[in-house]
């Protein structure tokens, strides 16, 4: 008897390991928002503008409350969701080409404006193991300028198929967010369709006509929330209307221009959801959702201090959401701060492939949270670096549990906030807690060096008279490193 359960066990385990081993791959559609600001949601806050396919994906998966980019600009966040590394490691620091200011007190690194191809991204990593890959949008991780950059498009890094993707940080084809495009794989269309609406029917395309039984990363850049500040005209129109008299409790900003680019990314999102509910994939498809920086302006934030280019949490804390079918709790919550180095793991841990921990140095899984498997990270710090003039001035900083502390470079100014008590930042913490922020310096600067990370030092052509004066931009000359 004995003999014939171990028998009959054996089997069982048998055929529970075949089918585990024989069942599908995940999909991925991952959606990034460009200045994507904490409070442009209906499921974080808004209320004037309106966002309801948006909103549904937040009550199908989790929503994150500490979610943060990897920079306060966009070409670094972005190199750091494909690369899996900070953005300090990989000494692409900067939206490519950056600020020349020649006569600030300091001067900013030599730094880098690609990814090297000796990195294995995360489409690359997806592609070894079987999954069709396809860009579409804002790629602006090459600079403009010598051929040889070409070598560095989508297609270059892990994408089957690029869709937009070429050195723009914004449309600047004919007619901008409006036909005629000027964008590569993408025909101009007819004369006033939108951007958004257009690279949305070439995601749709795409998804109808592709092989199904092949697992696919569909990765969405859109230009969008980018200006030029434009949209559709009866969107426009829409919320003209509707700010007349509208209560605005919440200090929204209420440019019916921008509040239409926003209803556009909505139907965005909606059709490509409504699309994989019509192929019968959608509970095989992870979507994820989050933005590159902070939006534009002050009042998208919802309060917190400040916004894109700047050093604080408008700048860098962003929406997110995960829709993991099967996976994740739908309506849940998640307040362990994560940051866009963490979704090169988490998606190959979601495909059941190897991690690649020599490639996504910097990243860790968020799938046991999204699992409900844990509550915690491995991990208490995370860390931002920017040594290049924005609207800030260079700085350094770590987030340390529910403490955050900026480090300026010109003159080492310190502030420290407790962000559990003070999420927009208005208290600065360093003369009642001097042991704590010397702790956190420590903690920032030891991380610095162990990332290689690139610091500005003193200008011998520093003008005081000419500080914030801009130079041309050159274009930088290829290197090898």
């Amino acid at each position: 008897m004995k003999l014939m359960f171990s028998l009959l066990f054996c089997v069982v385990a048998l055929m529970a390991s075949s089918v585990a081993a024989d069942s599908p791959k995940p999909n991925f559609v991952f959606l990034l928002v460009d200045d994507l600001g904490w409070g442009d949601f209906g499921s974080y806050g808004a209320e004037f503008y309106e966002t309801p396919s948006i909103d549904k994906l937040s009550a199908e998966g989790m929503r994150f409350t500490n979610g943060y980019a990897a920079c306060t600009v966009c070409s670094p966040s972005r190199a750091a969701i494909l690369t899996g590394c900070y953005p300090a490691r990989i000494h692409l620091t900067d939206w490519i080409a950056g600020h020349q200011r020649p006569y600030e007190k300091l001067s900013i690194p030599d730094w880098q404006m690609w990814i090297d191809h000796e990195r294995v991204l995360l489409p690359e990593a997806l592609k070894q193991h079987g999954y069709d890959t396809m860009f579409l949008g804002k790629w602006h991780l090459m600079p403009n300028g010598n051929e040889s950059f070409r070598q560095h498009y989508p297609t270059s890094h892990g994408f089957d198929i690029n869709v937009g993707g070429r050195e723009w940080g914004q449309p600047k084809g004919p007619g901008k967010y409006f036909s005629p495009f000027g964008m590569p794989g993408l025909d101009d269309g007819k004369p006033g369709e939108f951007l958004t609406d257009k690279l949305t029917d070439a995601a749709i395309d795409w998804l109808s006509s592709k092989d199904n039984r092949k697992p696919f990363l569909m990765y969405f850049s859109y230009y969008s929330l980018h200006g030029p500040i434009m949209a559709p005209p009866h969107l426009v129109k829409k919320y003209q209307d509707k700010s007349v008299g509208f209560a605005n409790t919440k200090n929204e900003f209420l440019d019916p221009r921008r509040a239409g680019m926003v209803e556009s990314l909505d139907t965005s999102v909606g059709r490509i959801m409504a699309k994989l509910e019509s192929l019968g994939i959608a509970d095989n498809t992870v979507v994820i959702l989050t933005g590159d920086n902070g939006g534009d302006y002050d009042e998208t934030t919802a309060g917190l201090k400040n916004f894109k280019g700047f050093s604080h949490e408008g700048a860098t804390r962003e929406p997110l959401i995960i829709k993991w079918p099967g996976k994740t709790m739908p309506g849940s919550t998640c307040d362990v701060p994560v940051v866009g180095t963490d979704f090169y793991p988490t998606m190959m841990q979601m495909a059941g492939l190897p991690l690649r921990p020599e490639e996504h140095i910097d990243g860790l899984s968020l799938a046991s949270i999204l699992k409900g498997e844990s509550e915690v990270l491995p991990r208490d710090s995370i860390y931002w670096h920017y040594p290049h003039y924005h609207r800030t001035k260079p700085y350094g900083a770590i987030r340390y549990q529910d403490w955050k502390l900026i480090e300026f470079f010109e003159n080492g100014d310190l502030e420290l906030y407790n962000l559990r008590d003070d999420p927009n930042e208005t208290t600065n913490l360093v003369t009642q807690r001097p042991g704590m922020a010397e702790e956190l310096l420590g903690k920032l600067k030891a991380w610095r060096h162990s990332v290689g990370a690139q610091m500005p030092t003193n200008n011998p052509e520093h003008d005081p008279a000419r500080e914030g004066e801009r130079a041309k931009r050159k274009n930088p000359k290829p290197r090898t490193r």
